[in-house]
């Protein structure tokens, strides 16, 4: 049912494309997002080392968004009642959604995106060695992507920490880096790579690391987390809304704190919880029906909201195509069952399906 409210939705990334998704025929739904897809970013990997599978994982917003304006820009300031964008429009709102996520700088057009894992991919196949920097859930299942798709390549994976995926229990970390050893990746633990400083020494590219050992690559990936996109909100009506992370504080309804028409969802809240896709579809669907609610009802349906309750530790780490490393509230798993849950099809047939699109 139209209610004739007016919602910005600013990010098309998870949280914001599944929420422009689920409103569209409720209200006019305007998404402003620097591009022109969305994309299912925990298989990015996979489409590094299988090009044609970001044919399925990349996904124009025109596609799945048949009742809602897009605008390809950037949101660049936010007053009470109007949004204005880096390429010139002021678009008056009575909801706002931010779901802006990490400050990712990826290519405005699907096929500009698909031609750049074209050539990451020429780039793995040509190299004989390859350096992956960060040993977070990125650098772990790249370096778990290339080892099982090209065994033949001779992988050196550095990372900062005193242990792999500090997000995740010490037994998990432990599974991982057993696992990578086991498929000859060389992992170096509480060192950090300066990329600026690296040299040509012939054939191949030479790394210094932070304890003086240096690495010979033929090239290298940075597998390093990614700055929130929040910090041109600090020059709007929302500034003192940020924790000293940059993370929107948010009450249980997932609305901006102390505002009743205004809120955040996905990366950039300060919910504390891991940060993971499947959870920002839940803020996604919670904050839908809740909008759905208000649109109707406005404010005495207050009761009948719903709130949202932090989640356990709950994580998987895909290990390649067949194999994975689970952490469930109450116990570790790696292996074939933890990997049949996630690393065949990486649950893209299951978010294209939620997206209203052939899986």
């Amino acid at each position: 049912m139209e209610t004739g409210k007016r919602v910005i939705i600013i990010g098309g990334g998870v949280a914001g494309s599944l929420l422009a998704k689920s409103i569209q025929f409720h209200a006019y739904v305007t998404l402003i997002d620097p591009k022109e897809y969305f994309e299912i970013p925990w298989a990015c990997l996979r489409a590094m080392v299988e090009p044609p599978f970001a044919e399925r994982t990349l996904i124009n917003h025109a596609e799945y968004l048949t009742n809602a304006k897009i605008i390809v820009s950037s949101a660049v300031n936010v007053t009470d009642t109007e949004v204005f964008t880096a390429d010139g429009h002021q678009i008056v709102y009575d909801y706002l959604v931010i779901a802006t996520g990490h400050s990712d700088p990826v290519p405005k057009s699907r096929t500009e995106r698909l031609n750049e894992y074209t050539k990451e991919n020429e780039k793995i196949k040509s190299a004989r060695s390859i350096l992956i920097v960060g040993g977070g859930p990125t650098g772990v299942e790249l370096a778990g992507e290339i080892a099982v798709d090209f065994p033949d390549k001779k992988l050196t994976l550095v990372h900062k920490g005193t242990r792999l995926m500090e997000f995740i229990g010490a037994k998990a970390s432990d599974k991982a880096l057993k696992w990578l050893k086991s498929k000859n990746v060389e992992v170096k633990l509480e060192q950090s790579v300066d990329l600026n400083s690296a040299v040509d020494g012939g054939q191949h590219r030479i790394y210094q690391t932070s304890l003086g050992e240096t690495i010979e690559a033929d090239c290298h990936f940075l597998c390093v987390g990614k700055p929130l996109a929040t910090a041109w909100l600090r020059e709007t009506v929302l500034k003192n809304d940020l924790d000293h992370q940059g993370r929107i504080k948010v009450d249980e309804y997932l609305r901006v704190k102390g505002q009743d028409n205004i809120f955040a969802i996905g990366d950039i809240t300060d919910v504390p919880e891991i940060k993971q896709g499947f959870l920002a579809h839940k803020q996604a669907e919670m904050v839908a029906k809740n909008l759905k609610l208000t649109m109707e009802a406005g404010t005495e349906c207050m009761n009948r909201m719903d709130t949202y309750k932090p989640h356990l530790a709950l994580a998987i780490v895909s290990l390649g195509r067949k194999e994975a490393v689970a952490q469930l509230p109450f116990m570790t798993m790696s292996g074939r069952i933890p990997g049949i849950i996630k690393s065949g099809d990486l649950f893209v047939g299951k978010t294209r399906k939620q997206m209203g699109l052939n899986p």
